[in-house]
């Protein structure tokens, strides 16, 4: 089973950055895309952005599309988010995911790290 260990999280500003990062140690398959998910109070968890084994191939929610940037580092077995043009809204605790394979799917994720808090003050 692989461990997925979130960082970075904190209380920003509007308008200010964070760069939350995951690692994975355990059991990692050769392959695995990885992705980012939040989940603010009373509401459902919702995607935030995903990408691909090689990094070559990006996906990105529509609320969060050009502030917030997905990366990843297969030598450290980590993959960050960088947000930038933070809102209130973004408000959330957001988890890393893994799915086992190439690239990202609309499936269900393999397995879930355990979540950072990101609030965002008006």
């Amino acid at each position: 089973q692989v461990k997925l260990v979130e960082s970075g999280g904190g209380l920003v500003q509007a308008g200010g950055s964070l760069r939350l990062s995951c690692a994975a140690s355990g059991q990692i398959f050769s392959y695995y895309a990885m992705g980012w998910f939040r989940q603010a109070p009373g509401k459902e968890r919702e995607f935030v952005a995903a990408i691909s084994w090689s990094g070559s191939t990006t996906y990105y929610a529509d609320s969060v599309k050009g502030r917030f940037t997905i990366s990843r580092d297969n030598a450290k077995n980590t993959v960050y988010l960088q947000m930038n043009s933070l809102k209130p809204e973004d408000t959330a605790v957001y988890y890393c995911a893994v799915q086992y394979g190439m690239t990202w799917s609309s499936r269900h994720p393999d397995d879930w790290g355990q979540g950072t808090q990101v609030t965002v003050s008006s």
